[in-house]
């Protein structure tokens, strides 16, 4: 197969891409496209085909969810039931964006969709091509991110096409993404409402609209556990060298990190940490993805640098941690899968 790039900055460029994205939805083909998070592999929620292309060029679990994308005026009916009012009120304040969350679904929503559950994960990105897209096509499309099942979220075009080139017909090239972590979804289904992940849209936000809501207990990868939303069971976001995170204070992170280094000389080691501290680490690549005073510029470069570390072909990596408050809530948790748990 053919992947076709449509660079979607291009007036005459954009203008094709939309038709042709909107002929394989309908057709029950399968786009990779741009959101304000990560970039999205879509598939028209109502084709069984669509969405078994979505399993099968991912490499993904049959048991891990999809997420329903709509744009602003498309009816949810056909989507999700019982939608209650504190749902509606979160749509209202975060919609357009990144918020994705747990509804209970309609009849018309195939099971493959939400992995055989009563619920179903819908979210509005608020990316300009993702919603001209949506509304070209009139479809609402499921999708989870463009890579390789168990390899770190595509956040531009290219890394679409390191993992999907040769598996999908047609990238929309939508440019970096801006936030750089998928979004925060939030279980509408129990009271009080639940994250189920953390994501672009930071816990504290959302409890000003939601005051009780509270954070799930099995957010760390667990084998036991039944997904109701991507990300939850299996391993994500992962490097191909194993990836060890450093815990305590910034000058204890650093004197493990330089210890852990010692002790794998003779590897190609890599090492990723803040703009403030790339000069502390004697390694053979040492990625500073943003400054610690700027956690929302981190999270953005995350995902890039896991795949710059594959392309170093690096042995063994390590990474500082940072606190877990707004974005970095959302950052830790894909940190902390990244690694497998692995900590110094």
């Amino acid at each position: 197969m053919k992947t076709i790039i449509y660079d979607m900055s291009d007036p005459e460029q954009a203008e094709r891409g939309y038709k042709e994205a909107a002929e394989i939805l309908r057709a029950g083909g399968n786009v990779a496209f741009p959101t304000e998070t990560v970039y999205g592999l879509g598939g028209w929620t109502g084709s069984e085909e669509a969405v078994r292309g979505i399993f099968t060029a991912k490499g993904r679990p049959s048991d891990n969810p999809l997420i329903v994308h709509v744009c602003p005026g498309m009816d949810l009916s056909p989507i999700a039931v019982r939608i209650p009012e504190t749902a509606r009120e979160l749509m209202r304040r975060f919609w357009p964006g990144p918020l994705t969350l747990i509804l209970w679904k309609a009849p018309e929503v195939p099971d493959a969709v939400s992995a055989g559950l009563p619920s179903v994960a819908v979210r509005m990105p608020s990316h300009p091509v993702a919603m001209r897209m949506l509304e070209v096509s009139g479809l609402p499309v499921a999708a989870p991110s463009a890579n390789l099942s168990g390899r770190p979220s595509p956040t531009t075009a290219e890394h679409v096409r390191e993992d999907m080139q040769g598996r999908i017909p047609l990238i929309l090239d939508g440019g970096p993404c801006e936030i750089g972590l998928e979004s925060t979804i939030v279980d509408m289904t129990v009271k009080p409402p639940m994250v189920l992940r953390p994501g672009g849209l930071p816990l504290e936000t959302l409890r000003e609209v939601v005051p009780d809501l509270r954070m799930d207990p099995g957010l760390g990868v667990a084998a036991n556990v039944t997904p109701k939303a991507p990300g939850m069971k299996y391993r994500h976001y992962a490097p191909k060298a194993p990836m060890t995170m450093a815990l305590g204070t910034p000058s204890e992170q650093e004197e493990k990190i330089r210890q852990a280094l010692a002790q794998a000389r003779g590897k190609k080691r890599g090492v990723l940490t803040v703009s403030e501290h790339v000069k502390d680490y004697d390694a053979e690549a040492v990625l500073a993805i943003g400054s610690l005073d700027d956690p929302d510029e981190m999270a953005a470069h995350l995902f890039d640098a896991l795949r710059r570390f594959d392309e170093l072909e690096c042995d063994v990596i390590f990474a500082e941690t940072i606190p877990q408050k707004g974005i970095g809530t959302a950052y830790m948790n894909r940190l902390r899968k990244a690694c497998g748990g692995s900590t110094i």
